[in-house]
């Protein structure tokens, strides 16, 4: 009697289990890998953040990266390339998609790159087709040999129906404009939260930055990196779009993973283009050569660094 109730009391629990845990196959009923999955949508709708109480924050430092498509750890950004993979997207459309989905654009600050989110700094959607221009309209640059002077009525990647006050997507100059699509600016911030005595770091913002704007403009390296910037992004409206979509995978099929898990691990490499300081000034504003960049890069690398190994005794 003893063992049939250990029984009974085994199967309740595995049953209690399945039901608030659904199994999901690995193949779908044609036998097919099953990539797109309803479990991240339930996912995206139950995003996960630590609440920081403003009175348990006793130091924070405001930092610049740049993310660089061109090195291999974060090629799992850049690719697919293609607008229409039927699996994958790349960084780009997924930012895309949700500019077309609503997701609001702020502008960059008038004299530097940092990002403001006040109410008067949205771009309006009559605004945000012009951002994503192709610079040459007479390109070939689809497969189906779309010239825009010819068969494309413009060259313009997002188009505003003002009438119905809907974003639509024009796929036509989609691989002319991604093959720029380079370089990502994030805006993060690095803070000590005395409640857990831990070190944590938080994207703020993230801002394209368009290869073919960036142009050897003398010493005014500034000046370019900020004509090259489209917009900034607040990386937490952008959270529940990267949590619906896997990265295309790199060297191992069956590993999974979406962009929110990709960030949130910080699995990709960037480069430390400024922080905060009083000049109100980044690297490139000061440094005169390659060498005093680099030397900047570490400087500030080194006093994050520190700060953390100065807080704990060995």
């Amino acid at each position: 009697m003893k063992k049939l109730s250990v029984i009974i009391c085994l199967l309740l629990a595995i049953g209690t289990a399945s039901a608030q845990h659904q199994i999901y196959p690995f193949f779908d009923d044609k036998g097919a890998v099953r990539i797109e999955t309803v479990e991240l949508n339930d996912a995206a709708d139950t995003l996960v953040s630590i609440f920081h109480r403003a009175d348990d924050i006793v130091w924070s430092r405001v930092v610049y990266r740049v993310i660089d498509m061109r090195y291999k750890q974060n090629y799992q950004l850049y690719f697919p390339v293609r607008y229409d993979d039927p699996q994958y997207r790349s960084l780009f459309k997924v930012i895309v998609d949700g500019i077309v989905d609503g997701m609001p654009l702020y502008r960059k600050a008038q004299d530097n790159i940092k990002p403001t989110f006040r109410p008067e700094d949205v771009i309006a959607k009559s605004e945000i087709p012009t951002l994503f221009m192709v610079d040459d309209p007479t390109a070939d640059y689809s497969e189906d040999t779309c010239h825009y002077n010819v068969e494309c009525s413009d060259a313009m990647l997002i188009h505003y129906d003002k009438a119905n006050d809907k974003m639509s997507f024009h796929f036509y100059p989609y691989e002319g404009f991604v093959k720029n699509q380079l370089k990502y600016l994030i805006q993060e911030i690095v803070f000590f939260d005395k409640h857990t005595s831990r070190l944590y770091s938080k994207i703020i913002a993230i801002a394209p930055l368009q290869a073919d704007k960036i142009v050897s403009d003398g010493e005014n390296v500034m000046g370019a990196l900020h004509e090259s910037l489209l917009f900034w992004i607040a990386f937490d409206e952008l959270r529940p779009y990267l949590a619906k979509q896997y990265m295309i995978p790199q060297a191992n099929d069956t590993r999974r993973i979406t962009f929110e898990e990709f960030f949130a691990k910080k699995l990709y490499t960037s480069y430390i283009l400024g922080d905060s300081n009083m000049y109100n000034r980044m690297i490139p504003n000061y440094a005169k050569n390659e060498t005093d960049v680099k030397k900047e890069q570490q400087r500030i690398f080194d006093e994050l660094l520190n700060f953390e190994q100065d807080l704990w005794e060995y």
